[in-house]
């Protein structure tokens, strides 16, 4: 505090900062990335542990014993499928209620603002199908879910068949002090929305739907479930959900240790779990492990069934079942006893889960990175900013002055108002376009071009974007030619914007706010009208928020061991932009209007100061 409550050295640190401006933000630059690609080393994480006392102990006997049947079970609700051709409701209710459940239906219609083509529908009714357990040991005020989609063709016929299984299992215990409800839902997230919005009482999303005849009590956690064979070789977690919530890591805990009690092999973003961490290929794999958790997370999209359940503080996550060519065979009735322990233990919290985290990263099962040990990498890029941004309120504080041939010395006009103003109105103009044309021209744009609804929606938005750089004359446009303290007033302003702008967004959903800043700080630090312009619009397009979402998609196919051609990767990179715009609309996904709205203007304002004259 002494230090900067003297005059004098309060100067000299200030000079200093400024002086030194450029390396110093190269070094926290290079400090941050090293620091992120640290986390994934093993003795920089810390072991998973239950934090939770009443799941702190497996020993509980699980006694499932009717897999088979249940895959019996999900042979003929294959076969009603089929015949109905969608989701066999009447087989459904009648199944549930010859094992004792409260069983009720849910009817709901979504029209899309434009087709969906990688699911081919627009137009979306359905019905949900679910029946309560009530406990018979409680004043049934608290409720647990099991959840299997209803997908079209032969995907997650078995899920349902151990659904109905568990029901006729657990119908048989008495120990339930919540009540369990087994929910299968239609036309996957859609049907789920409907489901959580009728239960809730709450409709955000426009959506249409009939009330809940029956309710059980508060929904204290959930699990969706996703199985597409007979035989399965593992288990993957998946915890990513809507804008990057992740749910209590106990859960995840949870699933760990049973799995590894009962003895069932389990991944998460399907990578197994390593111990040579100590190695090259070790660090390797736990770095693709948390770079695709994080890439999933920066979505914002719910990544299964139970990411919607997080927006409504219920902790949930999906388990899929995988068959692979592992040498390890896992059968219906080992994922059956594995779901009962994980719901005897989850019968037994007196209270939500909130003990352990809910902002982590996880290089492995085994390992996670919580918010103190992974906010300091963002830190280090956010340092950026606010050092560029002192070394420009210096500048501006003491601008230098010039000599005339007379002597005289002449000190810079200042910047018009305008010259500032417009800029900032035309790039935040640019980005409401970008969020509503898209949408609202498709019919237009279908009259005079040969393309498909959905084409136009994601080929609009590509033509705003494309067509806001050419906005980079519009300090110009009112105020006449821009001064050189005029770009370093817009400069400041934007350098803090952008500071703000991410520190927000790294504080809901952190790998999408590191993501942001690892492309646009340097970009905002370095930029100026004076350097070439040429080198500079083309490293400039590179950083964009555009084309990051490009590279984006090839490096997560690269991740994920699917790689694809140029052609493959872009038609994914407009199926994204068209599947991003649809999760805002059907289940209020953040990307969009976070990247329309505030960081696209944010950047035309950099591209503004680059074309500056």
């Amino acid at each position: 505090m002494g230090l900067l409550s003297d005059p004098n050295r309060r100067r000299a640190l200030i000079g200093m900062l400024t002086r030194l401006n450029a390396p110093i933000c190269m070094i926290c630059y290079m400090a941050g990335v090293a620091w992120f690609m640290g986390l994934a080393f093993e003795p920089f994480t810390l072991r998973t542990y239950m934090s939770e006392n009443a799941m702190g102990s497996t020993m509980v006997e699980e006694r499932f014993p009717a897999g088979e049947r249940a895959l019996a079970t999900g042979r003929e609700f294959a076969a009603h499928k089929k015949k109905t051709g969608g989701m066999p409701v009447d087989w459904l209710v009648r199944t549930m209620q010859a094992r004792g459940l409260e069983v009720y239906t849910q009817r709901f219609s979504r029209k899309l603002p434009f087709p969906d083509e990688d699911k081919e529908r627009y137009m979306v009714k359905g019905t949900n199908v679910y029946g309560i357990l009530r406990a018979p040991r409680a004043p049934r005020t608290e409720a647990l879910v099991l959840s299997a989609p209803c997908s079209p063709g032969n995907e997650n016929n078995q899920a349902v068949g151990i659904l109905l299984g568990l029901a006729q299992y657990f119908r048989s215990q008495i120990y339930w002090a919540k009540d369990i409800i087994f929910l299968v839902n239609e036309h996957d997230l859609i049907g789920m929305q409907a489901w959580l919005e009728g239960y809730h009482h709450t409709n955000t999303t426009g959506m249409d739907w009939s009330p809940l005849q029956g309710r059980g009590g508060s929904i204290q956690a959930a699990l969706s479930l996703e199985l597409s064979s007979d035989v399965v070789t593992s288990l993957d977690l998946v915890l990513e959900g809507l804008n990057g919530q992740l749910p209590n890591l106990d859960l995840a805990n949870l699933f760990y240790a049973f799995c590894q009690k009962i003895g069932v092999l389990c991944t998460t973003q399907g990578k197994l779990p390593r111990n040579d961490w100590d190695t090259t290929s070790g660090y390797s794999h736990a770095v693709q492990t948390m770079m695709l958790m994080v890439l999933k997370q920066a979505s914002s999209r719910p990544w299964g069934d139970h990411g919607l359940f997080l927006r409504y503080h219920i902790e949930a996550a999906s388990i899929k079942g995988v068959n692979s060519f592992r040498p390890y065979k896992t059968d219906a009735t080992t994922v059956g006893r594995l779901l009962e322990g994980m719901y005897r233990k989850l019968n037994n919290l007196l209270e939500r889960l909130h003990q352990s985290y809910f902002f982590y990263l996880m290089p492995s099962l085994t390992r996670f990175v919580s918010i103190g040990y992974y906010m300091p990498a963002f830190g280090l890029l956010a340092l950026i900013l606010l050092l560029r941004a002192l070394d420009l309120w210096v500048q501006l504080s003491s601008p230098p002055t010039r000599t005339t041939e007379d002597g005289v010395e002449v000190v810079p006009a200042s910047p018009g108002v305008l010259s500032i103003l417009t800029p900032l109105v035309i790039s935040h103009l640019t980005g409401v376009a970008l969020y509503t044309l898209p949408v609202l021209s498709q019919e237009l744009a279908v009259e005079h071009f040969p393309v498909s609804e959905t084409e136009a929606v994601v080929l609009t938005a590509i033509a705003i974007y494309t067509g806001g750089t050419r906005s980079h004359d519009t300090h110009r446009l009112l105020a006449g030619e821009g001064t050189e303290q005029g770009w370093k007033v817009l400069k400041l302003v934007a350098v803090l914007y952008l500071a703000v702008l991410l520190g927000c967004t790294a504080l809901i959903n952190f790998s999408l706010g590191f993501i942001l800043a690892l492309t646009l700080v340097p970009l905002a630090a370095f930029i100026t009208p004076h350097v070439p312009k040429t080198l500079s619009a083309v490293v400039m397009v590179i950083l964009s928020p555009g084309l990051t979402l490009l590279f984006a998609v090839f490096f997560f196919q690269e991740l994920q061991e699917t790689p694809v051609t140029l052609q493959e990767g872009w038609m994914l990179y407009l199926s994204v932009i068209s599947q991003g715009i649809l999760d805002h609309a059907l289940y209020g996904s953040l990307l969009y209007p976070l990247a329309a709205l505030l960081v696209y203007p944010c950047w035309l304002l950099f591209w503004n100061i680059l074309f500056w004259k």
